[in-house]
């Protein structure tokens, strides 16, 4: 019998490629695996750390409420929406500690519902780790029927934290800001009704 004979330099070239390929491809699916991933993780870092004057979510108000006051400016924006989103104030003085209750008015000047998300964040963005919300409009998406107003509630503090922070504690005035995006996946096909907050605000706020 005949020895079977060594493979060529052509096939050991092949499979050195067919390798090459093969460690490439894993290499691009795990890039775009963490593209997709990085805005969540991002997001989500910043709700937890208040990086990048995220505002953080509280499940209760502080027990310490200072004698230092701030004053809260509000703004809204939208974005590719024919939606009206502004405050119902321009502005409030809240005792650093204590519970604030602000209102935002959105009205769908569109003829279909829309579903739309509010991103929002806070200026001096150092404040953004200490400005907490217990409840918001921005925690979930809200549809809106076409001619329709809601005033939503959002219920906040800021942490008494920040009047030792060297970058907060001589700040004076924080702006809480949102913005409306349309979630275009979820277009509202038929009449739904829509919930401030997703629940009501606290009793006795």
């Amino acid at each position: 019998m005949n020895a079977p004979s060594d493979p060529g330099p052509a096939d050991a070239l092949k499979k050195k490629n067919a390798r090459l390929a093969l460690y490439c491809s894993l290499a691009l699916a795990g890039m775009i695996g963490m593209a997709y991933a990085s805005v969540p993780l991002y997001e989500a870092f910043c709700q937890v750390t208040g990086f990048g004057g995220t505002i953080r979510k509280a499940e209760n108000a502080p027990t310490r409420v200072l004698d230092r006051t701030l004053t809260i400016r509000f703004d809204a924006n939208v974005r590719d929406m024919p939606w009206s989103f502004k405050p119902s104030q321009v502005k409030q003085e809240v005792r650093i500690g204590a519970t604030g209750l602000a209102f935002y008015k959105v009205t769908n000047n569109g003829d279909k519902a829309i579903t739309g998300r509010a991103s929002y964040n806070v200026v001096p963005e150092a404040a953004g780790a200490y400005f907490q919300k217990i409840e918001c409009f921005c925690f979930s998406d809200q549809t809106i029927q076409p001619g329709e107003t809601i005033e939503f509630p959002v219920v906040y503090f800021v942490d008494p934290e920040y009047a030792t922070d060297f970058e907060t504690k001589g700040k004076g005035e924080v702006t809480l800001s949102y913005t409306f995006f349309p979630v275009e996946s979820q277009q509202a096909k038929a009449p739904a009704t829509s919930s401030p907050l997703g629940g009501a605000a606290k009793a006795g706020l």
